[in-house]
């Protein structure tokens, strides 16, 4: 198709710049990409799953956000941006009293620790980087390996 001679005015219409594909999908997701929800220190997504957000944190499992959501009737499918805010604090009250994330690692390391000290069997196994709990050392041990790393003059 030709463009109109020079000379003869053109709705602007004509000219309106029309998106390509996908384009308005990708401006609609950056439009709500500022949308983020606070809760313990950690930013979320306002379209990530609250259970899933629970989950995130180190020392809560399935079990354990679901027994919260239960606790503030929170639908398991629900999404952090659906939240009330008095129940965005509320959640974080709760969080702030379990023991997780910094507190929870410290306490594994301190039980390993006390169990080097003693000189138990599995003291000794996590000191070697070796498999802990009655594996196979033939083949294998790469995943121990890799999981048992604690230092070991201390």
């Amino acid at each position: 198709m030709r463009a109109p001679p020079r000379s003869v005015a053109c709705p602007a219409s004509l000219h309106a710049r029309v998106p390509y594909r996908g384009e308005s999908r990708l401006l609609r997701d950056l439009s709500s990409a500022n949308k983020m929800v606070f809760i313990l220190g950690v930013n979320f997504n306002e379209h990530k799953l609250v259970q899933k957000a629970l989950e995130s944190f180190y020392g809560l499992g399935q079990q354990a956000s679901a027994r919260i959501l239960a606790k503030y009737s929170i639908h398991p499918r629900a999404k952090m941006g659906t939240l009330p805010p008095k129940i965005v604090t509320a959640l974080t009250a709760e969080l702030s009293t379990m023991t997780i994330e910094n507190d929870a690692r410290r306490l594994v390391l301190d039980n390993i620790k006390r169990l080097r000290d003693m000189g138990t069997y599995r003291g000794r196994r996590h000191a070697m980087g070796l498999p802990v709990r009655g594996q196979q050392t033939r083949n294998q041990i790469a995943n121990a390996r890799k999981l048992n790393k604690i230092e070991r003059h201390g």
